[in-house]
């Protein structure tokens, strides 16, 4: 009887977790708990891709996502080209009198 009895605030947090934890042991009957001794089979490609030996097309997500950002900055350095370009002939127009306002 020499044991001391230790009390402990238990947490709202700690408190629903073990009231879920109590509630999935009554509701999943234990059959369904048992680990299987299955293997993991690879993951099969999704429909429309091409076959695991093509090497046409073979990136990682990082490589794909930088060519969109390389085509993206060239389109933007082209629009811009572009403007400026306009905006230059726009106002060589308006320094040389080419068009005459009334």
């Amino acid at each position: 009887m020499s044991e001391k009895v230790r009390y402990e605030v238990i947490s709202r947090r700690r408190a629903l977790s073990l009231m879920g934890l109590a509630a999935l042991s009554f509701a999943v009957p234990p059959a369904l708990l048992r680990v299987s001794d299955a293997k993991a089979q690879p993951a099969s490609p999704p429909a429309g891709s091409p076959p695991a030996g093509a090497q046409t097309g073979t990136q990682t997500g990082t490589e794909r996502r930088q060519e969109r950002r390389t085509r993206r900055v060239k389109r933007r350095v082209q629009r811009r080209a572009a403007r400026k370009k306009g905006r230059n002939e726009r106002r060589q127009l308006r320094r040389t009198g080419g068009e005459e306002k009334t």
